[in-house]
């Protein structure tokens, strides 16, 4: 295993394994850009599960809305690729937390890509948004460590 998947395990709480669908490239032959949010999408999604937010999400009608994201692209991905996406998180305030992305190559023994995404508690009826539920924060903090 290579060291940078080594420390993809240290350093991540949560590593989703997925392969890389001969539908993520582009004409250019590689992994189009907004793949990679996909990508970031299905992790959070996964990391949602283990902290108990979609179970929460439909009796409460508050839950997590995405306030920003960004990624800084490493190398480019193609088909075929065996991919670890890692995600961790930290609660930053009452209303907020932030999660941290980092895709990892199998085929080139590398991070492809890193990425962060602002989560904001949001109440869906009242359209604004809402501190995060202790639970959640509980299980975040619980989840990271």
């Amino acid at each position: 295993m290579a060291q940078s998947m080594l420390q993809l395990e240290k350093q991540y709480r949560v590593i989703l394994k997925q392969d890389i669908a001969w539908g993520d490239m582009d004409a250019f032959g590689h992994v189009n850009n907004t793949v990679y949010f996909r990508y970031f999408e299905d992790a959070r999604i996964e990391y949602f599960k283990r902290i108990g937010i979609l179970e929460l999400k439909q009796p409460s009608g508050v839950g997590p809305i995405l306030a920003n994201a960004r990624c800084d692209f490493r190398i480019p991905l193609d088909f075929p690729d065996h991919i670890h996406i890692g995600i961790r998180s930290r609660v930053l305030s009452a209303k907020k937390f932030s999660m941290e992305f980092a895709v990892f190559s199998e085929r080139y023994g590398a991070i492809a890509a890193e990425g962060e995404g602002l989560i904001v508690y949001y109440d869906y009826a009242a359209g604004t948004s809402c501190e995060i539920p202790e639970e959640i924060a509980r299980a975040i903090k619980k989840l990271e460590g």
